[in-house]
């Protein structure tokens, strides 16, 4: 286990006056067993405009490390920032072990309250500007419906599901389905799913090239019990696996839960059939190939269900059969049998 690392006073102090907005960008690293400052830039234009130019310079692939960025937005307390973990493949596994132990402290010394986004990167496209979109993107789902617009929703896509039965599916599509198909996994998902295995992220979340026939990465970012319900996109399926860190009677515990989301029908026929299909497949992978212990898999089709008590019960069902006591029958009423006493060894057999 690595012992808890402290933060320098100096970091410390730089940190405070951090927050009020004077620097655009600071990198942290870990030095002799403390958090030390590594560098700092001071804002020169826009967030978006400086993003790219200040942040993927400072980036080694070979040494890990935690960049705090500044953007222009701000909430009751103060500037909004972008927590950056980065952990390149290259890296000593101590070293991404170390960072990824250490990553709560950083951002509680920081302030929580002051991250806006975290983001976890191993190669520069996870961490440049365009990737910090695609992460913004998937973090957001769409905004939620009134009950009216819900039922008119519902109405307009029973409607069209008779239209796309006999357009979308084909006898050939449904035999394959019905045996299960096996997608590959893009490169980027099965090191995702090696770092989840070795424990050096949390989650992971992957969708269906339909078109490519592959299984892609959507994100790794590092997510809490709390942010899992708005990872589940409102529109389109995704499977999901979540590292689920939790004490049970008395153990700390680390169970890998594989979570499988459809939004109702929103989804086209096609679709919905082939993500069915292709789930037992990937487990079988992700089990035989990585290593993965599932403790347990769920079947969604909203994101509000995750909560804490949920992810519980579901990993540890409570057991509800109760044995009851044998109840002796009674005999006939008003007759009762002779009666037989069975005396020590050696006297003799009486009956009455």
């Amino acid at each position: 286990m690595f012992l808890a690392l402290v933060v320098t006073p100096e970091l410390r102090e730089f940190l405070a006056r951090a927050r009020g907005g004077v620097v655009r960008l600071l990198k942290v690293c870990i030095r002799d067993e403390q958090l030390v400052l590594g560098t700092c830039r001071e804002p020169e234009k826009s967030w978006d405009q400086d993003y790219d130019r200040f942040l993927l310079p400072l980036l080694d692939d070979q040494e890990p490390c935690y960049i705090l960025y500044r953007l222009d937005s701000q909430n009751a307390q103060g500037y909004e920032w972008i927590f950056i973990s980065w952990s390149p493949d290259q890296s000593p596994v101590k070293q991404k072990m170390l960072y990824a132990a250490t990553r709560a402290t950083l951002k509680k010394e920081f302030g929580g309250g002051h991250v806006k986004y975290e983001m976890f990167g191993t190669a520069e496209e996870d961490v440049c500007l365009l990737g910090y979109q695609h992460h913004v993107t998937s973090c957001s789902g769409p905004a939620p419906l009134t009950l009216a617009e819900q039922e008119l929703q519902r109405i307009k896509i029973t409607e069209g599901r008779v239209k796309q039965v006999n357009t979308e599916i084909s006898v050939d599509c449904m035999h394959q389905t019905l045996q299960g198909l096996a997608f590959p996994l893009q490169e980027s998902a099965k090191r995702a799913l090696q770092q989840l295995a070795q424990r050096h992220v949390n989650y992971v979340q992957l969708r269906l090239d339909v078109e490519k026939e592959i299984i892609e990465l959507v994100h790794s970012n590092p997510t809490e019990i709390v942010d899992l319900p708005r990872r589940v996109p409102k529109d389109t399926p995704r499977y999901h696996f979540f590292l689920y860190k939790h004490s049970h009677e008395g153990d700390c515990l680390e169970s890998v839960v594989f979570i499988y989301s459809m939004p109702g029908y929103s989804c086209s026929i096609k679709e919905r059939m082939l993500y069915s299909s292709c789930k037992s497949r990937l487990l079988e992978e992700v089990e035989r190939d990585y290593g993965l212990e599932v403790a347990k898999k769920l079947e969604i089709d909203d994101g509000d269900e995750l909560t804490q008590q949920f992810l519980y019960d579901e990993v540890h069902p409570k057991q509800h059969a109760l044995k009851q006591a044998f109840a002796k029958p009674r005999g006939p009423a008003g007759k009762r049998g002779h009666k037989r006493l069975i005396k020590g060894t050696g006297e003799s057999l009486q009956k009455s």
